[in-house]
């Protein structure tokens, strides 16, 4: 199903960027003015080189980014001609010393790309599937949850795009965002521990249901061809079997045919902690529990027995909501990258 896999919500919202410059600003144009807004948004404390700047990233204000990305796309990237065989294209008439038509975007484009809990609620679980009407709901939860959360950074970049000029709220941001979205069909993530029971075809089961009235028609056709007006045994006519048979062979392909394209659109289960609150507990977790490994060398049974209990009781690695890593850091070896 596009935009929606292993319990994740897939976004790409394509917003096109306004032609020229504003009436204040006219040395500037509105993709220059976007690219410096997006310019100007300070990066998570992803790395070694970011993790002491001042600020983090908006993003990670809320628990619901996995990945976010934001860029202009001014022009789509010509990949050169559609090549063609020499001797074809003369037959054809096709003039390769021609241009080819260019595909070309009618204005550049505010790309944004995030990868998200399907979720509309801090806390639900993941789900399995959703209805179109459904993911809409959590794109428009998402929304709103961003524009809480980072209004003035989202004003300052999306006030370059069309039809933002009436955007005030948080609901008609959502609105706004949602005009804008692109179905996908490419999960930016993968956080499985063990791999899924994937949604394998019955491959042997659909051949042989198509095979076998195809079979059945080709047999029959040759008896009537040969003469014989009445199938052996059953008394029927060879005519009327070959049609039938070869008529059922071609629904059954057709059915195999869409069932198995209704099975590559069903989305993956999620995984048992792909949520992010699980995730950052599990990097907090990871970084407490090697500490642990290292401070106890060579410590007796009954010390580290102790210190495997205090750090139970202080670490609480089955609450998610507190001892944890806080979004947007890499490590959790500060205080100040840790919700108490």
């Amino acid at each position: 199903m596009p935009d929606l896999d292993t319990g994740h919500l897939f976004l790409t919202t394509l917003a096109p960027i306004k032609p020229g410059a504003p009436v204040d600003d006219l040395q500037t144009s509105h993709v220059q003015l976007a690219r410096i807004a997006l310019a100007k948004l300070p990066t998570a404390h992803q790395s070694p080189a970011t993790n002491d700047t001042k600020y983090n990233s908006p993003f990670a204000r809320n628990q619901r980014n996995h990945l976010a990305r934001m860029f202009v796309l001014e022009d789509v990237v010509y990949n050169g001609r559609n090549t063609q065989n020499p001797i074809l294209a003369k037959i054809e008439g096709n003039d390769q010393a021609k241009p080819q038509p260019v595909d070309r975007l009618n204005a550049p484009y505010l790309v944004f790309c995030a990868d998200i809990d399907a979720i509309t609620q801090d806390g639900d679980p993941l789900p399995t599937n959703l209805t179109p009407e459904a993911q809409q709901d959590v794109r428009k939860s998402y929304a709103r949850k961003l524009w809480d959360t980072m209004e003035e950074e989202l004003t300052e970049i999306y006030s370059n795009c069309y039809g933002f000029e009436t955007v005030k709220t948080a609901d008609q941001f959502a609105d706004y965002l949602d005009r804008c979205h692109v179905e996908t069909t490419m999960p930016f993530h993968d956080y499985y521990l063990e791999l899924p029971k994937f949604h394998n075809l019955p491959f042997k089961t659909l051949l042989y249901g198509v095979l076998a009235p195809l079979v059945v028609g080709l047999l029959t056709l040759v008896l009537w061809l040969i003469g014989v007006s009445e199938v052996p045994l059953l008394g029927w006519s060879t005519l009327a079997t070959w049609i039938i048979a070869i008529g059922l062979g071609l629904l059954f392909a057709y059915g195999a045919i869409r069932f198995a394209l209704w099975n590559g659109r069903k989305p993956l289960p999620p995984g048992k902690y792909d949520d992010l609150p699980s995730v950052l507990k599990a990097l907090y977790v990871q970084q407490k529990m090697s500490d642990l490994y290292v401070d106890n060398q060579g410590a007796s049974d009954q010390d580290l027995y102790d210190a495997f209990g205090k750090f139970i009781e202080e670490h609480k690695p089955y609450d998610r909501k507190s001892m944890t890593q806080m979004p947007g850091v890499i490590s959790s070896e500060s205080p100040k990258n840790v919700t108490p």
